[in-house]
């Protein structure tokens, strides 16, 4: 907690959970990033955290922005950033949306299919696109291994049926997986780049752009190397695989900008046992859980830092859940969180590194609870 949050909570009585948000942990992060990889473009992920201010201090600071929709489109543009800092990187995307974004000036799409390629043909004849390839995810907290990207090979194919469509086959991207804590891991997926670049040069088609993607972590409970040990690891791997003739590059930060940025603020609400059996685990009830923005405690993949007024006394394993009528709504049962015995039916607790992912996954009223409240200082 930055003591920026420390004075602006002091004073401030708890009415419901909160994200608190310091922008000049933003700015240090961009800043970090913007040097560990300094001939490499920053997009950073929207959908991380797109509160209004967040973005307009990265627009100032020159960021690019990566969209995965209208919406998202439109958030950036509302801050005065240019259409041609703006990449459209969801692979699956209406052919509407993609006209409405065409129409707002956006040139460049993420593909993963020749459907999809096509779409972007009819509606924004002349754009740039790139082929996202699927990357295992080894060695991340949450693997996005499955749902996007296509074989190399594949890569190769749909970004030549670009080309004879009238696109620009401008690159390929991938993703090593949310949280990798590996930095070695762009190695192999650089590898399947170059492939595709040289397979399409011999056919007379020169790519220009491979986006590194994000996957740069922020410190949980583990500790995570540095964003310069990311940098140097990549900039290893380029010089490896392409040479000297080493490709414009972007990545996508988007829990590494702004995930120690944030910290909800929350209540309990009941702490109780299922039985009165001595070693029977203590129930920790919080006043937000999964629908309220930790979603990603989902299979218990983050395991966020939670700090107490009783941290100096002895701990025991606890099951912690949230407020709803919700089978599911539980957070940390498969290994149960260390919470201080002492802790008491209202005290306040402090969910650390919560800046990403929170406020986006919070429901509108499940149960009729409000979503999670933000505030940027």
């Amino acid at each position: 907690m930055t003591d920026r949050i420390r004075h602006y909570l002091a004073d401030r009585p708890h009415e419901g959970p909160r994200l608190i948000v310091d922008l000049e942990v933003i700015r240090e992060n961009y800043t970090a990033f913007a040097k560990a990889l300094p001939d490499t473009r920053v997009f950073y992920a929207v959908k991380a955290n797109p509160e209004p201010k967040v973005l307009q201090l990265l627009a100032d600071l020159g960021s690019c922005f990566d969209a995965a929709s209208v919406n998202e489109i439109r958030m950036v543009l509302a801050t005065g950033a240019t259409a041609d800092r703006i990449s459209f990187g969801n692979t699956i995307k209406k052919e509407r949306d993609i006209e409405t974004a065409r129409k707002l000036g956006v040139d460049l799409y993420a593909v993963d299919c020749v459907e999809e390629v096509e779409k972007v043909a009819r509606a924004a004849p002349g754009a740039r696109v790139f082929a996202r390839i699927l990357c295992d995810g080894a060695g991340a907290e949450w693997p996005l291994s499955r749902k996007f990207g296509c074989v190399p090979e594949m890569a190769v194919d749909v970004l030549e049926h670009a080309h004879r469509l009238g696109l620009v086959s401008y690159g390929v991207s991938f993703h090593v997986g949310s949280q990798q804590r590996d930095p070695n891991m762009w190695d192999g997926a650089l590898a399947s780049a170059s492939m595709v670049f040289r397979t399409l040069a011999e056919r007379g088609i020169h790519l220009s752009m491979v986006n590194l993607g994000g996957g740069f972590p922020t410190k949980y409970l583990k500790k995570v190397p540095g964003v310069q040990d990311y940098g140097s690891a990549i900039f290893g791997a380029l010089r490896k695989h392409f040479g000297n003739r080493i490709p414009e590059t972007i990545i996508e930060p988007g829990r590494g900008m702004v995930g120690n940025a944030g910290m909800i603020e929350a209540e309990v609400v009941l702490i109780s046992k299922k039985s009165d059996a001595k070693d029977d685990l203590r129930w920790v009830y919080l006043d937000i859980g999964k629908f309220g923005g930790l979603a990603e405690t989902m299979d218990e993949a983050i395991r966020y830092p939670i700090k107490t007024r009783h941290d100096h006394a002895e701990k025991v394993p606890c099951v912690l859940a949230g407020p709803t009528c919700d089978s599911a709504d539980v957070l940390y049962e498969k290994e149960p969180y260390l919470l201080p015995v002492s802790l008491e039916i209202g005290d306040l607790v402090l969910i650390e590194a919560t800046g990403a992912y929170t406020t986006t996954y919070s429901a509108v009223a499940f149960n009729g609870f409000p979503p999670l409240e933000t505030i940027v200082i």
